[in-house]
């Protein structure tokens, strides 16, 4: 199911197809890419654990009717998937209980780096989000991740330093894009 496209991208759902997982498992199998996401169960190591992940990503979106989600992004004129894209509730100290606070984040496949996909299919995102009524979205990213905090900046959010508010009180360099600054 397509969520949104752009003039280069479709942003859509993960699907259980061989390709789409066998995709996730090379997206996030790589220690290039897993290394910035402090995440349980990362990097993959089995092509099976692709399904489990596409399982997990279904289960943290179920109760949100579309509007949040860990979507593929694919290029039209390829139809290659670069990557992630995600939007969702950040979860609090305790990992568990979600917060009101909007996290857009992004996770490109090394081939696909350097190409704007990711501040394209984010842009999209948050203004979809923003103009849903959200006064705020977050990007929150991993200190040393260099790349990821240049399309914060791509994307005209706003540093507001180190935070640990959220994912069990990591400190992650915090940037936010709010309603008014559009």
């Amino acid at each position: 199911m397509t969520v949104l496209t752009t003039e280069r991208l479709v942003v859509r759902e993960w699907t259980a197809d061989p390709a789409d997982l066998a995709r996730i498992f090379d997206l996030y199998s790589r220690a290039e890419v897993t290394r910035w996401l402090n995440a349980p169960g990362l990097p993959l190591t089995d092509p099976a654990q692709a399904a489990d992940r596409l399982a997990l990503w279904r289960k943290r979106h179920a109760g949100h009717g579309g509007r949040y989600g860990t979507w593929a992004i694919e290029v039209r004129d390829t139809g290659v998937v670069a990557g992630t894209v995600l939007l969702k509730p950040l979860p609090g100290r305790d990992e568990t209980v979600p917060t009101e606070d909007i996290e857009v984040g992004w996770h490109l496949h090394p081939d696909s780096q350097g190409r704007g996909y990711a501040t394209e299919a984010a842009r999209a995102v948050v203004a979809r989000e923003l103009a849903a009524g959200t006064q705020e979205v977050y990007a929150v990213v991993a200190p040393g991740n260099e790349a990821s905090m240049a399309v914060a900046r791509r994307l005209g959010m706003t540093h507001v330093g180190r935070r640990t508010d959220w994912y069990g009180g990591e400190e992650v360099e915090t940037f936010v894009r709010r309603a008014d600054d559009a």
